[in-house]
């Protein structure tokens, strides 16, 4: 059935069954996207790995629930979101530590190996 020439076809809404659930936007997606942007925001002050971490565990465990819901909860492009500001904020936190790691090795080479006598002594 076409509602003009030329137009795209208009589905079939069936009727939907009196118990389903209406769509919801899942919590944890909220909660995903939050800790996301915050591990994001505070990775290069190591802290970042707290919230990155919960975050990708809160977006694995609403992954689930969302495809056990069959469709009745959204919220995927949040999840999407959260999830890629979490690896982000995990991949700030490494470098920070690699760059750490390596200005400690530099000042470590920079100092004088034994003991420091003054120039009168023998």
């Amino acid at each position: 059935m076409t509602t003009a020439p030329g137009q795209v076809p208009v589905a079939f809404q069936g009727v939907r069954h009196p118990l389903d659930p209406d769509p919801a936007r899942a919590t944890k997606a909220r909660a995903v996207f939050a800790l996301g942007l915050l591990g994001m925001l505070t990775g290069l002050f190591i802290g970042g790995v707290v919230p990155a971490t919960v975050a990708l565990q809160l977006a694995r465990q609403a992954r689930r629930e969302a495809y056990s819901s069959g469709g009745f909860l959204t919220g995927g492009a949040w999840l999407r979101r959260g999830e890629r500001m979490a690896w982000i904020g995990l991949v700030l936190v490494a470098v920070s530590v690699v760059a750490a790691v390596v200005i400690g090795v530099v000042r470590l080479a920079d100092m004088p190996f034994g003991h420091d006598y003054p120039a009168n002594m023998d």
